[in-house]
C-alpha cells in the first residue's frame, strides 16, 4: 500500500525512481512507494526533472506543483504534490477502467 500523508500544501508520498528504462510508466508500489520507470539517466538531474514532468503530467497539474523534498540524489525520493489529495494519487496506481 502507497503511504501518503496530506498537508496544508498538499500530499507527500515516497517515490522509487529506476532510471534508464526503455518507457516511462508506473509499475506499482514496493515498500510503501510508488515505483517509477523513467527513461532519462541519473546524470545532472535530469532523472529527477523527468520523474517530477512526468507525475504532474499523469496527476493533470502544473509543473511548478511538484517538487522534490528529500532524496534528489538517490532512488528514493519524497516527493510534494501541490493540489491534489491522496485519493488522487492513489488512482495512479488503480486506474478505473
Amino acid at each position: 500500500m502507497l503511504a501518503t500523508r496530506e498537508t496544508e500544501e498538499g500530499v507527500v508520498f515516497l517515490v522509487k525512481v529506476l532510471p534508464r528504462s526503455s518507457r516511462c510508466e508506473i509499475t506499482g508500489v514496493q515498500e510503501g512507494a510508488l515505483k517509477l520507470k523513467i527513461t532519462a539517466p541519473p546524470v545532472e538531474g535530469r532523472a529527477n526533472e523527468e520523474c517530477l514532468a512526468f507525475l504532474c503530467s499523469a496527476l493533470g497539474v502544473k509543473r511548478n506543483q511538484g517538487t522534490i523534498i528529500r532524496g534528489h540524489k538517490g532512488r528514493m525520493k519524497t516527493v510534494l504534490m501541490k493540489g491534489v489529495a491522496s485519493k488522487d494519487i492513489e488512482a495512479l496506481i488503480n486506474p478505473k477502467t
